[in-house]
């Protein structure tokens, strides 16, 4: 890295702590810096390059529409954007979409949506019950649902309307059910990815949706990280035998390109219209192109190899961890891995780094493995040796402390 390159960052915000590596280019599982040295990618842009690094089929859909057009607005029709809608409802059995630029925009629509399913129910302070340890985003009302004081501290007043229970805890739900009659929604990962990999009981979806429709509520499921085939299905709720009202999604649906949706079905799918909300840039032709690129990838092979490979990655870390003490649980499902620490282990980082591979450590004692939906078996066994050299150096550091 050059020193002019070094002092650049003066001029940004710093709302990041910012590693000391800047990366030239990727490929599949890789990246490299300008000077040769590449690093496996365990992070995917936080569970974004679900192709990895510059797959052919995503490049050439973004070049053809950049040199074909860019942008006309919500005005007019957009064919892109009618084909990605209706890859997106077929591979989710929903109805409706609305487009935006991220996450926490998708979140946002389904918050509004949820406001507005029970204004028309007469409600007039609509709740909607969030989790503890959740992450929806940073806009106001998404950090407001997420579960995270840490995010939120500085930001007050957040805004009002949610009611928080513990993730995985039917009998909470039910509680506050029973106690407060303004509930109009639930907003839940099916897995929580930023508040540590936890992985519900098989029948809480299910639930969730039994008591949903018995209150007349809507299912608001955030997919943002374990949709577009990250679990081993397009959608994770597809495995828990349960339909959502409302389910967003962002993240992998570009590749890297900022894209988000917000689908809907039922009740959900006759909330909004003309006016109700809108984007200047979302569902814009580039945009979608990449987005009709990924789904049709994904779902032409590659996520039907998801689940074999996340069960290899998650077995070799059990065997390889087997031994140590310190390290108390690995879970997940498909290539959404977690590594559960006794302690902190933010160190893990570095020394990741230092060894070549890019690793995430979320909730401050959790590994979080997100890589590429392409990887292969031979850089699975390349990721878990590096990272168990990692480890095992940070456990001899900790013993010796």
């Amino acid at each position: 890295m050059s020193d002019t390159t070094k002092t650049r960052d003066q001029y940004l915000m710093p709302t990041y702590a910012r590693q000391p590596v800047m990366f030239s280019r990727g490929d599949g599982c890789w990246l490299f810096d300008d000077e040769g040295n590449r690093w496996l990618d365990g992070v995917a842009g936080i569970a974004v390059c679900n192709l990895g690094h510059c797959h052919p089929a995503v490049t050439a859909a973004i070049a053809h529409q950049a040199a074909t057009l860019v942008h006309t607005s919500n005005l007019y029709r957009v064919e892109r954007q009618e084909a990605l809608a209706e890859k997106l409802c077929l591979a989710a059995g929903m109805e409706k979409v609305f487009f935006s630029n991220s996450g926490a925009e998708a979140n946002e629509a389904a918050i509004k949506l949820a406001r507005l399913h029970g204004h028309r129910k007469d409600i007039e302070v609509p709740h909607i019950v969030v989790m503890e340890n959740a992450f929806h985003g940073r806009t106001m009302a998404t950090l407001t649902a997420t579960g995270n004081r840490k995010a939120q501290a500085g930001f007050e007043p957040l805004v009002q309307g949610f009611i928080r229970v513990p993730f995985n805890d039917l009998d909470a739900v039910r509680k506050v059910a029973a106690s407060n009659r303004q509930i109009t929604a639930i907003l839940v990962e099916p897995i929580q990815g930023e508040g540590g990999i936890h992985v519900p009981a098989t029948d809480y979806l299910q639930g969730l949706r039994q008591i949903c429709d018995q209150h007349d509520w809507l299912l608001m499921l955030d997919e943002i990280q374990t949709g577009n085939g990250r679990t081993g299905t397009y959608f994770a709720f597809q495995q828990m035998n349960v339909l959502p009202d409302v389910v967003t999604t962002a993240k992998g649906l570009g590749n890297g390109f900022p894209i988000g949706a917000c689908l809907t079905q039922g009740k959900a799918a006759a909330l909004f219209g003309p006016g109700s909300h809108g984007s200047t840039y979302g569902g814009n032709p580039l945009g979608c192109a990449a987005g009709c690129a990924v789904v049709d990838t994904l779902t032409g092979g590659v996520i039907a190899e998801v689940s074999a490979r996340g069960e290899y990655l998650r077995e070799a870390l059990r065997k390889q961890f087997s031994d140590l003490a310190m390290v108390k649980e690995v879970r997940g499902r498909g290539l959404m891995t977690g590594i559960q620490f006794d302690r902190d282990c933010p160190e893990l980082v570095a020394m990741c780094r230092d060894r070549g591979l890019l690793i995430n450590v979320t909730a401050g004692s959790v590994v979080r493995l997100v890589p590429p939906l392409v990887i292969s078996e031979s850089e699975i066994d390349e990721l878990v040796t590096r990272l168990n050299d990692a480890v095992r150096a940070f456990v001899r550091e900790q013993e010796a402390a």
